[in-house]
């Protein structure tokens, strides 16, 4: 790992709310958020601006909702706070224009990296196709590193999320080709979240489900307002959370189980502290949004 996470946790936060910024901040709230980030920090928010669709269709981050995000980071008074992206299904300036996210930006007066471009460090990677890439030098520069995404079903991962977000986003697609798939990614996709995961360590999880997406992802499925937001220390934790709103324990997700058996985070529900909600609560609600029938697989 390049470095150790800034703080371990086991509490996973869940807000509520019509308004995703205000959910935003619920979860938020529920972490040991005045011990997290400090002044002498360097804070990344990697945000998911995967391609050309909207955020209402559950495909890239809510705009109003990164400008929240900036600004409760900025009540913790740190030395720099950057916006990065790397998308795999178009460039990343496009998707930063499109959406309004270089307006939010400037607004915040905070900086922004295109994660597919730029100047570049070497890292290595425990993966049989995969054993090295480029990435941002940025990665060096960073103290606080922050996964934030939409929860998807996706047509090749299971399921995206905040591990998801963090490996994908980081390859360069001048490197990789877009859709990053020209050196062996996709040839063992779970592997290659897996060794991004271990390598590079995810401080703070945001994963929002307003919307989510079901169906097929990461960009032609359906969404599904639902109001939540699921944010955490402990990426895998928050993950396993996420998997079960889809229907899913850690064992159908290969990425997810290989991290928990590896001692990456948590995925022993009973060692995770969901507040806000309890776990069998969103079970039920989420379904009957997305299927139209309540179901909890943890009851």
């Amino acid at each position: 790992m390049l470095r150790k996470k800034v703080l371990e946790s086991n509490i996973v936060g869940v807000g509520k709310n019509a308004d995703e910024s205000e959910a935003l901040r619920q979860s938020l709230m529920f972490l040991p958020w005045n011990n997290f980030i400090q002044s002498n920090h360097r804070v990344t928010i990697t945000a998911n601006l995967v391609n050309l669709n909207p955020p209402h269709e559950a495909v890239t981050v809510g705009q109003n909702t990164l400008k929240k995000l900036i600004q409760l980071i900025k009540e913790r008074n740190p030395k720099r706070i950057v916006v990065a992206g790397g998308s795999g299904g178009a460039s990343t300036m496009d998707v930063f224009k499109a959406y309004g996210y270089d307006k939010v930006v400037n607004e915040e007066n905070v900086e922004f990296v295109d994660l597919n471009s730029g100047d570049f460090v070497e890292i290595s990677l425990n993966h049989n196709i995969v054993k090295s890439t480029k990435i941002n030098k940025l990665i060096n520069e960073t103290d606080v590193l922050i996964s934030f995404t939409q929860l998807k079903v996706h047509e090749e991962s299971t399921m995206s999320a905040a591990i998801k977000n963090m490996a994908l986003s980081w390859p360069p697609a001048d490197i990789h080709g877009y859709p990053k798939k020209s050196l062996g990614i996709h040839e063992d996709l779970h592997g290659f979240i897996v060794a991004m995961a271990e390598t590079i360590p995810i401080d703070l999880a945001i994963v929002s489900l307003n919307p989510a997406m079901i169906g097929t992802g990461p960009s032609k499925g359906k969404a599904v307002h639902s109001g939540l937001v699921i944010s955490g220390l402990d990426a895998v934790a928050v993950d396993t959370v996420c998997a079960r709103l889809l229907g899913f324990r850690p064992q159908a997700i290969n990425y997810l189980f290989r991290l928990i058996k590896d001692g990456v985070g948590q995925g022993n529900m009973d060692n995770i502290d969901i507040k806000g909600m309890t776990l069998i609560e969103m079970e039920k609600y989420f379904s009957n949004l997305a299927f139209g029938k309540e179901f909890a697989i943890d009851e």
